[in-house]
């Protein structure tokens, strides 16, 4: 599960709590959910058929998810996460529904894509800011880079960032912190984490490299996996060993039991909206290096905190300091990254568009 999907997991329970009134329907893909319509705290979930392959999964899904909201739910609100969905704003425009786009990341920055994609996902981009009643963007950067891109549709563009506190525990003992440890055969403070889907713009290759050449007496984890099984993917998880060391996708309390562990949480990516694994650790009170991205500076940490994206030499050199040095104020980053104040503001850009 990506940060997508965490940031609706969170976010549709909360907001329904406020909106009482209204009814929600998460549409998803047929591949993820495998019954046709459940119930999630209070929200509908139904799942749609898509095209298989990467390349025509995301619009097929979103095509037949526009047809089904309007004339099966006959619904009057829109809210598409991503700009490849937004590829069916004008269809959704047209056929009568307001239309909120969740800009989450610039996809077509994404190396996994080939021309084409990259191509249609700047078309994506152009549709939500012509045909978004209203967009936010998780990351503040972003936002300032698309009214300045976009100045005709600056009024309509909204900040709101992706919360942190989702993963809060409620008691140590009812997260079988022992359990999942043994399970990967680890030693609580004596590995280093990372999280996400395992595509190039992750940059776990650099982070393999940089692992592997400072000869650390710890082990890696690498949680998360690939939605397409490819060469990419297919090499990273060739370098499995008693060192380095895939989990898979693991959620709730089995995440968040990995990352309190940890001695450090490291994210290498070159590509991000607002990054929920980096909040995720800086709440479990893990110390946190980032790549030095500009989403990932938007989360203001101190400068130890940063290492040159790409640079595998200076990588190498901060793992091999004492990571207690990249530890995170956790109460400030629950003060600006939390899922009650995002749903609030969410409301209220919700109540601005009068559907």
């Amino acid at each position: 599960m990506g940060g997508v999907e965490t940031h609706c997991e969170n976010l549709y329970p909360l907001l329904k709590k406020i909106r009482q009134n209204d009814s929600f329907t998460i549409i998803g893909r047929k591949a993820y959910l495998p019954e046709r319509v459940t119930e999630y705290q209070g929200l509908r979930v139904v799942s749609l058929a898509h095209a298989r392959g990467r390349y025509f999964e995301t619009i097929t899904n979103a095509v037949y998810g526009v047809l089904y909201a309007r004339l099966v739910l006959h619904a009057q609100l829109l809210h598409l996460h991503g700009i490849g969905p937004a590829l069916v704003a004008p269809m959704a425009k047209l056929l009568g529904m307001k239309v909120i786009v969740t800009y989450h990341s610039k996809n077509y920055e994404h190396r996994k894509w080939n021309w084409l994609a990259k191509r249609a996902l700047r078309v994506g981009e152009s549709c939500s800011m012509l045909f978004g009643d209203k967009i936010i963007t998780v990351s503040r950067s972003l936002a300032m880079d698309l009214k300045r891109r976009f100045p005709r549709a600056a009024n309509k563009i909204h900040f709101i960032p992706n919360g942190a506190d989702h993963l809060l525990r409620r008691t140590p003992e009812l997260c079988g912190i022992p359990d999942i440890l043994s399970k990967y055969d680890l030693v609580s403070g004596r590995y280093i984490v990372t999280v996400g889907r395992l595509v190039p713009e992750k940059g776990f290759h650099d982070l393999i490299r940089a692992f592997k050449s400072a000869d650390l007496d710890y082990k890696l984890v690498i949680v998360g996996d690939a939605e397409h099984r490819d060469c990419y993917s297919s090499g990273l998880l060739a370098e499995a060993s008693d060192t380095i060391v895939f989990t898979g996708i693991l959620k709730g309390d089995a995440l968040q039991s990995i990352l309190e562990c940890a001695s450090l949480f490291v994210l290498p990516s070159y590509n991000e909206g607002l990054p929920i694994a980096a909040l995720e650790a800086a709440v479990a009170g893990t110390p946190v290096l980032l790549s030095d991205i500009q989403p990932n500076r938007d989360l203001g940490l101190r400068p130890d905190n940063y290492f040159k994206v790409g640079d595998i030499g200076q990588l190498r050199h901060r793992l091999r300091q004492d990571h207690a040095l990249y530890k995170v104020a956790r109460d400030v980053v629950l003060q600006e990254y939390n899922w009650a104040d995002v749903c609030v503001q969410t409301d209220k850009v919700y109540s601005s568009v009068h559907f």
